[in-house]
């Protein structure tokens, strides 16, 4: 049978893929479709088509399947944030634990890996967990101001100041904002022209200190915000309020932050904990947006590497060092390894601060600064902690673990298929795959979270 655009089809989706969207099949053709949940009959309309499959979109959901919930958010199938939102939360873990157990499987040819799992590690309330979030500004159809979120694979923006996945305070700080814009006659960035000031308005919360940080992103500085006092005013009306400041991005660039801070009001950046650990956050720092569930992959990370108060641990990808400073609680020297100078700034101040005198950090690539040590220095480890970016390790990286033949290491990934990839290297390398835990450190999206851990073999 052959299919073509904007052709209307029934059809009862079967199976979920990669990035949560439904899956059904018509004669052996396979149609991806969002928003749709195994177990619904959908009509839908094909929006494009393959040889072998295609993409459609759902007109009207026939039966629903039992799994499938009202989204909380009324934007929610706009919006290209929550993708899940309309799967029962306890389907969305059920996914995320096979989306990982199939990689392994798949991918890394770990056979049996389901008896080495453990349960996924969800939230007990999915919702408003975020603590960072970056809002684009610009004009509806009829030229009215407004922010929220960019509609998925696009740069249009869903008008949208409630959001159900971020700290509940943003409704609050944007309605001032816009409010302000209004008044003073501040325009929105348009990315086709390259004209208007205020580009995104960032917002960064500290769950635990309640420390609120507003940063306003604009195509010039903060001399150009007209009467900006009002907007000091209106804002440190919000209990918490600690930081108010100007990014500076005059870029054609989709980049959403500039390199350049002007400070407005307070100090430039706010703290918050992970468990007993302070760290400091400017706007330009990396720090995981899901504090709850941090510690809770990062108390599990710990376990995994079972430290007893003597060991030298590797910590590589370490950021501004959030597992090294966990880790140091109980290890006797931690080594933090960063790319990005600014990271290991903040790295080396937090570890400061909270009065850890046994980590040191290297600025530069894993895979250059390890095998460096290594070969020059010596260097040894007996646990290595990896949390590479999505691309996962690079393979000097992984050949120079090797090498130093660790007892353990522990695999953060934020990639189930890259995971996979590294630990079939790792396990054909002499380490067997000991233990593998799900966290869902991002509700109602398709992401997941795994940390693993693998031991050396007695060779």
């Amino acid at each position: 049978m052959e299919f073509k655009k904007n052709q209307i089809v029934e059809l009862y989706i079967d199976d979920i893929g990669n990035e949560g969207e439904g899956i059904g099949h018509i004669d052996g053709y396979a149609l991806f479709l969002k928003d749709a949940v195994i177990g619904d009959k959908v009509r839908a309309k094909i929006i494009k088509t393959k040889k072998n499959y295609g993409f459609a979109r759902v007109e009207e959901v026939i039966e629903a399947s039992k799994d499938r919930v009202s989204p909380r958010c009324s934007k929610a199938r706009q919006c290209g944030g929550c993708t899940l939102q309309h799967l029962a939360y306890e389907k969305q873990l059920e996914y995320k634990f096979n989306k990982v157990k199939n990689c392994l499987e798949r991918i890394g040819g770990l056979e049996n890996i389901e008896e080495k799992m453990e349960p996924i590690l969800g939230m007990e309330e999915p919702f408003y967990y975020r603590n960072k979030a970056q809002f684009p500004v610009g004009y509806d159809k009829e030229g009215n101001l407004i922010t929220g979120f960019y509609a998925g694979r696009t740069h249009h923006i869903i008008d949208c100041t409630h959001c159900m996945i971020q700290h509940p305070v943003n409704e609050q700080i944007l309605l001032k904002v816009l409010d302000y814009m209004k008044k003073n006659n501040i325009t929105a960035y348009d990315e086709k022209t390259h004209k208007g000031l205020v580009r995104h308005i960032v917002t960064r919360v500290g769950f635990k200190t309640g420390e609120i940080m507003v940063c306003l992103v604009v195509n010039g500085s903060k001399k150009n915000l007209r009467n900006l006092e009002m907007l000091v005013d209106s804002l440190t009306e919000v209990e918490g309020m600690t930081s108010i400041c100007v990014n500076i991005n005059k870029e054609k660039t989709n980049r959403i932050l500039g390199s350049k801070i002007e400070e407005v009001y307070g100090k430039p950046y706010i703290y918050d904990y992970i468990g007993n650990v302070k760290y400091q956050i400017g706007p330009l720092s990396f720090f995981q947006v899901n504090p709850t569930q941090t510690k809770v992959l990062y108390e599990k990370a710990m376990e995994y590497a079972d430290l007893k108060g003597e060991e030298t641990v590797w910590d590589l990808y370490c950021g501004i060092g959030t597992i090294s400073l966990f880790l140091a609680q109980k290890a006797k020297k931690v080594y933090g390894v960063e790319i990005v100078k600014e990271a290991i700034d903040d790295a080396r101040l937090n570890a400061k601060m909270n009065g850890f005198d046994n980590a040191e950090f290297f600025v530069g690539k894993a895979e250059e600064v390890l095998p460096r040590e290594y070969e020059k220095n010596g260097v040894y480890a007996d646990t290595i902690v990896v949390d590479p970016p999505r691309k996962g390790c690079d393979s000097k990286l992984l050949e120079t673990m090797v090498k130093m033949a660790p007892k353990r290491i522990v695999y953060v990934s934020c990639d189930p298929a890259t995971l996979a990839r590294d630990l079939k290297v790792l396990s054909e390398q002499g380490y067997e795959v000991e233990k593998v835990c799900a966290v869902d450190q991002f509700s109602h999206s398709s992401h997941v979270e795994t940390v693993v851990l693998l031991q050396r073999k007695n060779m």
